[in-house]
């Protein structure tokens, strides 16, 4: 991390940043939370991706100590605004609002349009509706990208891939499995926009959880995997530290 200090760290998007299921998942939550699944219920250890980017927990990830956020830049605060579910739409509505806009030095990672993909997939919209859907949520992401670089323009971004829990076999247990094979073209094609939008957007970089997380979903038996056993679209607690880890690289070589 030898980037020029960071006075903020902000995480907007979904479920990918949050702590509650790998959380869930390492059994460090309070009663109330394990059977609401309601962060607000009680305590919940600070053990999603952007916490553990932020400070580490050095007992759980010993090999990690030493290389987050706060060893490196001191003072820096945390300000995860990501939420269970979320889609650009609500980044847009719910977590913008509490971006104020600064010219203070800041790392901002982004996670989101898994969810807005996967509502379309849910529908079962003809093929001509599915692209026309998928193409405008590559347009609500640019625009995203655009409001978060007007209110901070000094920060650095990092555009997180969605990642494929089916690994490449299009169907994913317990999710969806209604709506037949998952249309990974669709998939296929936002993550390289968004792997496009790193390349050409001054500021931004790109933290490919995708290709990062082959081979740890459906694919493999349940110890082996980075997603939560009983909803394989979420994190594990291994499953978090891995996306720290990839933001951690993309940041380094930033």
């Amino acid at each position: 991390m030898r980037a020029a200090p960071f006075s903020a760290y902000v995480a907007l998007g979904d479920s990918m940043s949050i702590d509650l299921y790998p959380a869930l998942d390492a059994g460090d939550v309070d009663v109330a939370v394990a059977l609401e699944r309601v962060p607000q219920a009680g305590a919940v250890a600070p053990l999603g991706a952007a916490s553990l980017l932020y400070r580490n927990d050095d007992v759980r990830w010993p090999g990690e100590r030493g290389a987050d956020l706060v060893s490196h830049y001191p003072g820096i605060a945390l300000h995860n605004l990501a939420a269970d579910g979320a889609t650009i739409g609500d980044v847009f509505g719910e977590q913008m609002p509490h971006l104020e806009e600064s010219e203070e030095r800041t790392l901002i990672t982004i996670t989101v349009g898994g969810n807005d993909l996967l509502s379309a997939f849910a529908n079962r919209p003809r093929r001509s509706l599915l692209e026309a859907i998928a193409h405008d949520v590559g347009e609500a992401y640019e625009f995203l990208l655009d409001a978060v670089r007007r209110a901070r323009p000094n920060a650095l971004i990092l555009l997180t891939t969605i990642y494929d829990p089916s690994d490449r076999l299009g169907r994913i247990p317990g999710v969806l499995e209604e709506a037949g094979p998952l249309p990974l073209d669709v998939l296929d094609g936002m993550n390289e926009r968004i792997r496009t939008l790193a390349r050409g957007t001054p500021g931004a970089r790109l933290a490919d959880v995708y290709v990062h997380f082959l081979g740890h979903g459906a694919s493999v038996l349940p110890n082996d995997r980075w997603y939560w056993r009983r909803s394989l679209i979420e994190p594990n607690a291994r499953g978090a530290s891995e996306i720290r880890r990839v933001w951690r690289d993309a940041l380094d070589a930033a």
